[in-house]
């Protein structure tokens, strides 16, 4: 049964006749009558009774025709559905985030979108890099604002880059630092405060060899999961804290951060997606991504 044979019946039917149903439809009466035949086949009942010219329902007819209407109301529905999520009007977004490093930009960024594309469901989903990872492998998420892919995923992402940011250390206020920069090579004695590597492999493995590379390895004192817990445990006088600078956008009202010396290091941020063809509300928010990225930029500058 398709959908033709049941608009051809109901024009039958809504027409009064198989002549009035041609004329309408645009179609030649022969067809109109052969596909009501089929329709009787395959159901195993009449549909009309003949009575002259005039095509009549017969009990189980008028039974067939409130459902048959009701189905091609339901399919008319369902093109329009479609059709709208075609043009990006209808559908689901799942998007991830580092909150620190994307507040400054992306509530901006979710309005803009929101007031183009009203009927697409955003779903968002705050969470560390690996933790991004597994949102993309359980299809919760479609997009993220993350630190670039590992080495054994890139493969399978697609990325923007957002910006670069330098690495700041952060310290208790009850240190008394008179200077600017505070020089790396001064923070051989301290006990190390970090994010696990598990959580962000980039930013561990960076802050490892900057040290590193300033005649040191760092006395790991406490390794987690939150950026948050991190600054507070420093706050706590457990610690220092080398961190990316958009860790200063989180409260922490008893803490400073100050840039390092040397400071040639950057650690990138940037929206990732799964390389595979692009749902249309997906690629309708990376054309807007592209068209912000000039003043993403400029929100994310850092002297």
């Amino acid at each position: 049964m398709e959908l033709r044979h049941l608009r051809y019946f109901a024009a039958v039917v809504q027409w009064k006749g198989y002549r009035e149903a041609s004329r309408h439809l645009y179609v030649a009466q022969p067809s109109i009558s052969q596909a009501v035949s089929d329709l009787e086949r395959e159901l195993g009942i009449k549909l009309f009774s003949r009575d002259g010219r005039a095509a009549r329902l017969t009990p189980e007819g008028e039974a067939f025709y409130e459902e048959a209407i009701k189905t091609l109301a339901q399919a008319e529905r369902s093109i329009a559905t479609a059709q709208r999520a075609a043009k990006g009007e209808f559908g689901r977004l799942g998007i991830g985030f580092m909150g620190f490093s994307s507040s400054p930009f992306l509530p901006e960024l979710l309005r803009k979108y929101k007031a183009r594309h009203p009927g697409v469901a955003l779903r968002l989903l705050e969470d560390v890099p690996h933790g991004q990872d597994l949102a993309f492998d359980h299809g919760e998420i479609d997009i993220g604002f993350t630190r670039p892919p590992s080495a054994d995923r890139s493969s399978s992402y697609q990325s923007r880059l957002l910006f670069r940011e330098p690495l700041v250390v952060a310290l208790p206020k009850t240190r008394k630092v008179t200077t600017k920069r505070v020089r790396i090579a001064d923070l051989a004695g301290e006990h190390f405060v970090v994010f696990q590597r598990t959580s962000s492999p980039e930013v561990f493995d960076t802050i490892v060899r900057v040290c590193n590379d300033n005649g040191f390895s760092p006395r790991l004192h406490h390794e987690l999961n939150n950026m948050n817990s991190v600054l507070a445990t420093v706050e706590a006088g457990e610690g220092v804290a080398i961190v990316p600078a958009t860790a200063s956008n989180l409260r922490a009202d008893n803490i400073s951060f100050f840039r390092l010396q040397p400071d040639e290091v950057r650690i990138e941020f940037v929206a990732a997606w799964l390389k595979k063809e692009p749902s249309v509300a997906l690629k309708s928010f990376l054309e807007l991504v592209d068209e912000e990225l000039p003043s993403i930029r400029r929100i994310m500058r850092f002297g």
